[in-house]
């Protein structure tokens, strides 16, 4: 399945990719490829997009998701190729660990590398893509935003398996990678605008003890106690160890922030000990509240969207749409002031989850979403908003 500048290809031959590569390169010699490839063709098929594009002096970066989403259908294999008339500065940075040496001057060289090639302040986005294992992701962006400010708008997407096991997951033509994140500047880009809209009660509480993504005590007790007695008690659901995947995904945790603003973190495991791992970072003593994912056939989600784009439209700030030639994240989240709101705003992507609620869908058309979407079911992510 192909569009102008778009293809799906659900077996990664050697003799198709090569054909549209080069049919391609003819009309865009200057071209690029960003590759989302499935999980479970990983092994097989980033070893032949690496192997022809470098054999056809093809710039490709590319991740790996557990599904993508493709004219409105999952896709558990293939991938999908979307190519950059001119390809845009696109780089792999790791290993991004908390006790690593290294981490503070990774993140120094990726701020060198984006400030030495912007024209102009807030002309283009910085688009990642994190390996969603790593677990300091906030603190990076953090860092970043400290060194970068508002000269860029922030997007991204987490990558990784549904297992949410360590998996090399993040490519270029030589690397395939893990622990890292993948950043792309696209110039002139608008930025985004992305609502959640869960619900959230009054009722607050503390991650008295955590580390780095694991919740281990709220208010002092074991975290998997109070999650399971907020659960009933909110919403009238009784969970226990052996459904707590089932409902966690709908029911995650939401980190308030001083401006009222909420991220989202969804556990996705619960250890021996009744502490909690989650997908992005939890700061000790974050005060936190437990969410509900909007209903499947609620709009709530594209009208807050809608009002993003008008209030974009109406000032200054930058329209909510992507260009054709960049994805659209199942878990994006965009940034204004700093990386600590880097919020996966995408409850639904998840293995045990349903489809992609009305409202999400909707929410996608609204904000000019290209038909490519990565779909990080198991990539639930950490953020990128400000936090991004």
């Amino acid at each position: 399945m192909k569009t102008s500048n778009l293809c799906f290809f659900e077996t990664a031959g050697e003799l198709e990719v090569s054909g549209l590569l080069s049919e391609w390169q003819s009309g865009y010699p200057e071209m690029g490829i960003l590759a989302l490839v499935a999980e479970s063709d990983r092994e097989t098929c980033v070893p032949v997009l690496q192997a022809l594009c470098s054999r056809m002096n093809v710039p490709l970066c590319g991740a790996v998701f557990p599904a993508l989403l493709f004219q409105k259908r999952f896709h558990a294999k293939g991938c999908v190729l979307a190519r950059f008339d001119s390809m845009p500065f696109a780089r792999l940075y790791g290993p991004l660990k908390p006790a690593h040496p290294q981490t503070s001057e990774i993140i120094e060289s990726m701020a060198q590398d984006i400030t030495g090639r912007l024209d102009r302040p807030r002309s283009g986005s910085l688009f990642m893509i994190f390996d969603q294992m790593v677990v300091n992701i906030a603190t990076v962006l953090d860092e970043l935003y400290l060194k970068l400010a508002d000269r860029v708008h922030y997007l991204g997407v987490n990558a990784g398996s549904e297992t949410f096991k360590p998996m090399p997951c993040l490519f270029d033509n030589a690397r395939l990678v893990q622990d890292g994140a993948l950043l792309m500047l696209l110039p002139d880009h608008p930025g985004a605008v992305v609502e959640h809209c869960y619900a959230a009660p009054e009722r607050m509480i503390s991650a008295t003890s955590t580390e780095g993504n694991r919740i281990i005590t709220i208010d002092w007790r074991p975290a998997f106690e109070v999650y399971r007695e907020m659960m009933e008690a909110e919403y009238g659901v009784k969970i226990d160890r052996g459904n707590f995947y089932q409902y966690a995904v709908h029911f995650p945790f939401g980190i308030v922030r001083s401006n009222n603003e909420i991220l989202v973190r969804i556990p996705v495991a619960l250890e021996p000990d009744g502490s909690l791992f989650c997908v992005g970072e939890v700061p000790p003593n974050a005060l936190l509240t437990l969410l509900r994912a909007p209903a499947a056939d609620s709009l709530q989600t594209v009208d807050a969207v809608e009002r993003g784009r008008a209030a974009c439209t109406a000032t200054s700030r930058p329209r909510p749409s992507l260009p054709s030639t960049a994805p659209a994240g199942g878990c994006t989240s965009a940034s204004r002031r700093s990386s600590n709101s880097w919020n996966c705003k995408s409850a639904w992507a998840r293995p045990s989850s349903p489809a992609p609620s009305r409202s999400a869908r909707s929410a996608r058309r609204v904000s000019g979403a290209i038909p490519c979407s990565i779909t990080a079911r198991s990539c639930a992510a950490a953020g990128a908003g400000h936090e991004p």
